[in-house]
């Protein structure tokens, strides 16, 4: 099993930042992607940013050049750097990590007003 506590949501106004944090605990020697996603209301889920073992990372064309997703290894801990932060943003974020299954996190809510 792993465990996935996401945090570092709130309310920003458009064009503000926030940086989201996701720390895993438990089984997380067989991680081998771990990311975020997204979901707004009334919409599906959403691939937002991941990020390999290997550092390989994959952005949703919307996130591309506003956010960044990185990880501490020692801290079994994801990140995402959102800047630029538009209205449409506004959801709440999943973490996710990928071993044997995919294993998500309860959400973080995350808002932008224009």
């Amino acid at each position: 099993q792993v465990h996935l506590v996401e945090s570092g949501g709130g309310l920003v106004q458009a064009g503000g930042s926030l940086r989201l944090s996701c720390p895993a605990s438990g089984s997380t020697a067989g991680l081998y992607t771990i990311g975020w996603y997204r979901q707004a209301p009334g919409k599906q889920r959403d691939l937002v940013a991941t990020i390999s073992s290997g550092e390989s990372k994959n952005y949703a064309e919307s996130v591309k050049s506003r956010f960044t997703i990185s990880r501490d290894a020692a801290k079994n801990t994801v990140y995402l750097q959102m800047s630029s932060l538009k209205p449409e943003d506004t959801a709440v974020y999943y973490c996710m990590a990928l071993s044997n299954r995919a294993y998500w996190g309860q959400g973080t809510q995350v808002n932008v007003s224009s």
